[in-house]
C-alpha cells in the first residue's frame, strides 16, 4: 500500500474568505492592523461612527485560517463613485497575496453596489501599495500636496473604472 501524499500547504489552498464587519465588536483586530500598519492610524472612535451608516461607509475583513483578521478594508459609496479610505494586511502575513484578495474582493462589492469608479489616497513612498493598486489596473489622476501629517507628505490620488458585468 502506498501512502497519498499530503499536499503542502501554501497561499493557493489556504481557506480565505472575506466578510463585511457590521459591529464595534468586530473592530479590535482592524485596529491592531491600523496601529501595525499606518504612521497616523484612524481611531476606534471614527470606525464606530462609520458603522452607523451602513448604507455609505463599508468595512470588509478577510479571514485566513491564520488569522481571524488578516486584511481588512474600509470604503465608502456614494452614487455611483467608491472611495476607499484604508486597506491594511497584518505585516507578519504581507507579500502572500492577501492584498490582492482584499482589494479584488472590494472591486466586486464596489461593482456590485452600482460605483463605476473607485479611489484612493496613497503615500508618495508607500510604493508597495502603489504596486499593488496599480496592478489591479488604477491610475494615477492628480496629486495633493502635504495630504498627509505624521510626517508630511504628498498623496497620490489613483482612480479605477470599474466595468460593469456586461462590459467585462
Amino acid at each position: 500500500m502506498s501512502a497519498v501524499p499530503t499536499p503542502r500547504l501554501n497561499v493557493t489552498n489556504v481557506v480565505r474568505r472575506v466578510e463585511r464587519v457590521t459591529t464595534a465588536a468586530d473592530l479590535n483586530p482592524i485596529l491592531e492592523i491600523e496601529e501595525a500598519s499606518f504612521k497616523n492610524p484612524t481611531t476606534r472612535e471614527w470606525y464606530e461612527r462609520e458603522l452607523e451608516r451602513p448604507e455609505v461607509c463599508f468595512i470588509y475583513v478577510l479571514r485566513t485560517a491564520e488569522s481571524p483578521a488578516a486584511a481588512f478594508c474600509a470604503f465608502w459609496r456614494v452614487a455611483d463613485q467608491a472611495h476607499i479610505n484604508n486597506l491594511a494586511v497584518r505585516p507578519e502575513l504581507r507579500r502572500r497575496g492577501l492584498g490582492s484578495q482584499m482589494l479584488e474582493a472590494v472591486i466586486a462589492e464596489a461593482r456590485r453596489l452600482g460605483a463605476e469608479t473607485l479611489s484612493l489616497e496613497v503615500r508618495r513612498s508607500n510604493v508597495a501599495a502603489q504596486r499593488l493598486y496599480l496592478r489591479a489596473g488604477f491610475r494615477e489622476e492628480a496629486v495633493r500636496k502635504s495630504y498627509y501629517t505624521q510626517p508630511v507628505e504628498d498623496a497620490l490620488v489613483l482612480s479605477l473604472k470599474i466595468k460593469s458585468d456586461n462590459e467585462r
